[in-house]
């Protein structure tokens, strides 16, 4: 599969950077060497408001210009508009805790799910033409266009990755819609965060920042741990 990267994404060396070269104030993580951790990310809604407003002719802020422009704009950077506080969380999570793998050779160890197109680095453009495949891709294990690519590509990582691996899934795990694509691929290395049970997005995307700034990683769990909340208030567990 072809990736095209670009170097003016914002969301790198494991924080989050502004284009003035200033960093945000989270340490990177230091830590010996250990087995790869590679994220996995679930897409944003195409269909919701904010997408209309970052898809608008009219909008002027960055983001949109870059989504206009003949290079398109960073996937990362189009989720995190769309989709706010939930993908922001999502992506400085992957960026400050990801381990990437040797064997797959990229230098990122994150990957987000472009319905239509499978799994993609966070520095893969969104154009008009990407973003209507993907306005038109359900998120459904039914349809072909949206599980063939992922799956491929799935397949394709794991044949790569390392037998150590952890594989970290930071979206939806109470329907089938990523497990049942993902897990057959990479069974027992495929993990969760466990705090996200009954968590609402908002919350997850709140959890996540709050780890990053803690320099705290989530404790994860294999998909045998239940994955829906049994017990609690759907709330930011005590102690974050």
């Amino acid at each position: 599969m072809m990736w095209h990267r670009h170097s003016c994404l914002c969301w790198c060396s494991g924080r989050l950077r502004r284009k003035n070269g200033m960093t945000a104030a989270h340490p990177t993580v230091s830590r010996a060497v250990t087995s790869p951790k590679i994220f996995l990310l679930s897409p944003a809604s195409t269909g919701g408001i904010r997408a209309k407003q970052f898809t608008s002719p009219n909008a002027k802020f960055e983001a949109a210009r870059m989504y206009r422009s003949p290079e398109g704009v960073p996937i990362a950077m189009a989720f995190a508009f769309m989709s706010s506080l939930y993908f922001r969380g999502k992506i400085g999570y992957a960026r400050h805790f990801a381990q990437p793998s040797p064997a797959v050779g990229d230098d990122h160890g994150v990957y987000i799910i472009a319905p239509g197109f499978g799994l993609v680095p966070p520095d893969w453009r969104v154009t008009p033409e990407r973003m209507k495949i993907m306005s038109r891709t359900p998120v459904d294990v039914a349809k072909r266009a949206y599980r063939k690519p992922l799956e491929e590509h799935a397949r394709a990582l794991a044949n790569k990755l390392e037998p150590d691996a952890q594989v970290v899934l930071l979206g939806s795990v109470a329907s089938g819609k990523y497990v049942d694509i993902l897990w057959p691929v990479f069974q027992h290395r495929l993990r969760f965060p466990a705090a996200f049970a009954g968590l609402g997005d908002m919350s997850r995307g709140g959890l996540m920042l709050r780890a990053v700034r803690a320099n705290r990683e989530l404790e994860c769990t294999t998909l045998d741990a239940p994955r829906h909340r049994t017990t609690g208030d759907g709330k930011i567990p005590e102690g974050w």
